[in-house]
């Protein structure tokens, strides 16, 4: 049993989203259930956060420039996200 586990925790991924130019990129990313999205902000003078809307508002905290937030996403499903600054960068994380 304890080498199920191992093999299943081996198997969970990271997927990476910069966040640049005012927009989330790739702006949809499509994972399995355990997997990891990272955002990192790669601009140069600019804060951004990750807010999920549809989830009471759960929202990262201020990423300032090279600054990264991750979450873990457990259950399949859809969640869309937006920066809570700037309502026009927008992002789906699609869960399988």
């Amino acid at each position: 049993m304890l080498a199920l586990v191992s093999l299943a925790a081996a198997a969970q991924q990271t997927v990476e989203v910069s966040i640049q130019e005012y927009r989330f990129s790739p702006a949809e990313v499509r994972i399995k259930a355990g997997d990891t999205v990272k955002w990192t902000n790669r601009e140069k003078r600019t804060s951004h956060s990750v807010l999920f809307p549809a989830e009471n508002g759960l929202e990262s905290e201020r990423m300032f420039p090279q600054e990264h937030w991750q979450r873990t996403f457990t259950q399949p499903g859809s969640y869309s996200y937006r920066c809570g600054p700037h309502e026009e960068m927008k992002g789906l994380v699609l869960v399988e």
